[in-house]
């Protein structure tokens, strides 16, 4: 059987599309494009009934051009403002693109997936959209599953319809006269029962692309040459080809196969080698006592140790008091040597040692050069720099004491230059009323005399 004539049961036109009117000009084939449904939009009293109020959503999901049209019909009937800031999740790219006839298009505020409803659900699952509160625009025939697959993610989301779908008229139709019909959705079998409800295909072959048609096909009675979109017909161009060139073509990759391989691998599977996880605890709780029990004859010692200094440190302060702290605090001195101490810390005990030896009686005296004489070398080195040293924080100091005396007497000097200036100026003040008072009675005094006279 040739193939003459394709039905393409979708509005379009074969000359615009590159891939069909390839194979008009190559195959000489007439292949003709007929809806056989359309969406039509609500009216403004049947989406109000729903009562969805637009502007308090932050995201608009679409997964047709016809709802996106239905969509912004209803809000400009409704005279509703939609913000910039709105952000719209299409289900393909090619029906993001579409968004260009009604919004200005920006790559921030729209997100598509790969042509499954599945995909959307993944980005709107993302941390940047979990505050957002998404509206599902739908038509009337809406599947279940995709209302599910949002109840899972918890998102603040509603469905409404903005659009229902009305079957064509196909009466004017003769389907016998095409050898190869295309369908798309499964809204095309309704349609095609409703309009031919004592049809039978005969030799037509038919090609279903889409998951949903494949379904609506098998439970209507009805056989596919093609199924797909599958690797070998990844377009319906493709198919249509293939069927063209081969018309008793048998499809044996069958996408309906495919589709279980491409799902994520199910969770009761993964599950069961983690029963395996017992055996791993019993090795663990072996292991703790071990480990419990070699830490705790270790703990004991190491606090005892840390205790016994807590105590000599205490008790080292209680003999510092003592008049004999000159003679230990040269000890320390030693030790420090060779951890090369400061400088501040070796001149304070070289002032010490002056003034008790003065007070001391000659035994304590006696004790002090015995340590000396043992350790003379270190002393000495020690000594020299200490008297080099010495004077220089006492010179410090001096020049400090004369600068702050000085500072002393330039600020007594500007307070009595202030006091002078204060007292000049009351004087001046005293004078200055004084003088003011004459002058008033002796301008008064000879107008008095004046009228007398007159």
């Amino acid at each position: 059987m040739k193939i003459d004539r394709i039905l393409i049961a979708q509005p379009g036109v074969a000359s615009a599309n590159p891939h069909y009117a390839n194979l008009i000009h190559k195959y000489n084939v007439k292949i003709d494009f007929k809806p056989f449904f359309s969406m039509v939009p609500l009216s403004v009293r049947e989406f109000r009934a729903q009562k969805v109020n637009i502007p308090d959503y932050t995201a608009i999901v679409f997964t047709s051009k016809g709802t996106i049209d239905a969509f912004f019909k209803l809000c400009l009937e409704q005279r509703i403002k939609i913000p910039d800031s709105q952000k719209y999740f299409c289900t393909s790219e090619n029906i993001s693109y579409y968004l260009q006839k009604h919004i200005i298009y920006r790559k921030r505020k729209i997100f598509y997936g790969d042509g499954t409803f599945a995909s959307v659900v993944r980005l709107a699952k993302a941390d940047k959209h979990k505050d957002d509160k998404f509206l599902l625009a739908s038509p009337d025939h809406i599947y279940p599953e995709w209302i599910s697959m949002f109840q899972e993610t918890k998102l603040k989301f509603a469905s409404a319809v903005v659009a229902k779908f009305v079957d064509n008229d196909l009466k004017d139709l003769n389907l016998n006269d095409y050898q190869l019909i295309a369908f798309y959705n499964a809204l095309d079998i309704t349609s095609l029962k409703n309009n031919f409800p004592n049809y039978k295909p005969g030799d037509t072959k038919f090609v279903a692309f889409g998951s949903g048609i494949r379904k609506a096909m098998t439970e209507a009675g009805l056989s596919y040459a093609i199924g797909g979109p599958t690797t070998e017909f990844p377009s319906l161009a493709n198919a249509l080809e293939k069927l063209i060139v081969e018309p008793d073509f048998k499809q044996t990759i069958m996408p309906v196969e495919k589709k279980p391989a491409a799902q994520p691998a199910p969770a009761k599977p993964v599950s069961k080698p983690t029963e395996n996880k017992p055996v791993a605890k019993p090795e663990v709780k072996k292991a703790e006592p071990v480990k419990k029990e070699t830490p705790k004859p270790a703990a004991k010692p190491a606090v005892k140790p840390a205790v016994k200094k807590q105590v000599a440190k205490k008790t080292a302060p209680a003999k510092k008091s003592a008049p004999k702290a000159a003679v230990k605090k040269n000890t320390p001195a030693k030790k420090s040597a060779p951890k090369s101490a400061s400088k501040k810390t070796a001149a304070k005990p070289a002032a010490k040692k002056n003034i008790p030896s003065k007070k001391n009686t000659s035994k304590p005296a006696t004790k002090k050069v015995a340590p000396k004489k043992a350790a003379a070398k270190p002393v000495a080195k020690k000594s020299v720099p200490a008297k080099k040293k010495a004077p220089k924080p006492v010179a410090k100091k001096i020049v400090a004491k004369k600068t702050a005396a000085k500072k002393a007497i330039v600020k007594k000097a500007v307070k009595k230059q202030v006091a002078k200036v204060a007292g000049k100026k009351a004087v001046a003040k005293k004078v200055a009323v004084k003088k003011a008072v004459p002058s008033k009675s002796k301008t008064k005094k000879p107008v008095a005399k004046k009228a007398g006279k007159r």
